[in-house]
């Protein structure tokens, strides 16, 4: 890569950093968490330059999985090799600068429980992350408008759910900006983080994001409870989400897990008594 496309991607990453961890929502800002504000500039759109600047990286998709492996604090080493390989691309998967434990949720569609799931964390006094797709938004505006009042992060997850690293820059950008519009328009905030959809990337993708003023958020531990019809049980459940806790954690959860509603309020005391804290 010469010397030309390595300062434009330089400069693209660096104006693009977001510091680790702050949330605004009309009930306040927690300088500590990833930030949601409320826009006033147009975004713009990407010069002849950044195109033919992000078309020199790779387009190779990769399918990002934390794996079981940890280390000495019980940090799955996955999320740390994704940190230390992605990172110049604005990107992580485990908070590596905070003690705290970030709950995030992936919102593909509405099946019942988000309600209960933002009655437990105001019980709790804990802040999420919620990673959108556009059709959530239109659907379902009175979830959406609590969790932004209720002070937790909506987050972007694209327009379509399509994998990010099959479509080209200007298409991956539309499905991060598009959105991000949307949101804008009807909620008043401009999201800041984003999640690709089934943790599919490449380090072009992932360049596009950055460029998109976005830090892309992946996740230090997930498990099986996306599939609606083979729930995993609860007591399990909430063992196996306890026991892995660590320093910076990110937690993917699906709010369609009728598992997870259940065990949430159990898994937020047993962390927290093991000298864990949420945002």
């Amino acid at each position: 890569m010469n010397k030309l496309i390595l300062a434009r991607l330089a400069a693209v990453f660096t104006a693009g950093v977001l510091t680790a961890c702050g949330v605004t929502g009309k009930s306040g800002k927690n300088e500590d968490f990833p930030e949601t504000t409320t826009a006033e500039a147009e975004p713009v759109m990407m010069s002849a330059q950044a195109v033919k600047d992000l078309s020199a990286l790779s387009s190779e998709k990769h399918g990002y999985g934390q794996g079981v492996q940890v280390d000495e604090k019980n940090r799955t080493t996955g999320a740390l090799d994704f940190n230390r390989t992605y990172g110049k691309f604005n990107a992580t998967a485990l908070n590596e600068d905070t003690e705290k434990i970030t709950l995030t949720f992936d919102q593909g569609y509405e099946n019942g429980y988000t309600s209960g799931i933002l009655d437990t964390l105001k019980e709790k006094n804990v802040k999420a992350v919620f990673f959108l797709v556009q059709d959530y938004a239109e659907r379902n505006p009175e979830l959406v408008r609590r969790m932004i009042d209720e002070g937790h992060t909506v987050a972007n997850h694209s327009v379509h759910h399509y994998s990010m690293p099959t479509l080209t820059p200007e298409t991956a950008r539309s499905e991060i900006l598009d959105f991000h519009e949307y949101m804008k328009k009807n909620f008043g905030v401009e999201m800041n983080l984003f999640r690709p959809p089934m943790g599919e990337f490449s380090e072009q993708s992932l360049a596009v994001t950055s460029d998109c003023g976005y830090r892309t958020m992946l996740w230090s531990f997930a498990y099986a409870d996306w599939d609606t019809d083979d729930q995993a049980d609860p007591a399990q459940s909430l063992e196996k989400l306890k026991n892995a806790a660590h320093p910076g954690a990110i937690y993917l959860l699906h709010s369609v897990s009728a598992t997870n509603a259940q065990i949430l309020p159990d898994l937020i005391d047993a962390i927290r008594a093991d000298g864990f804290e949420f945002y």
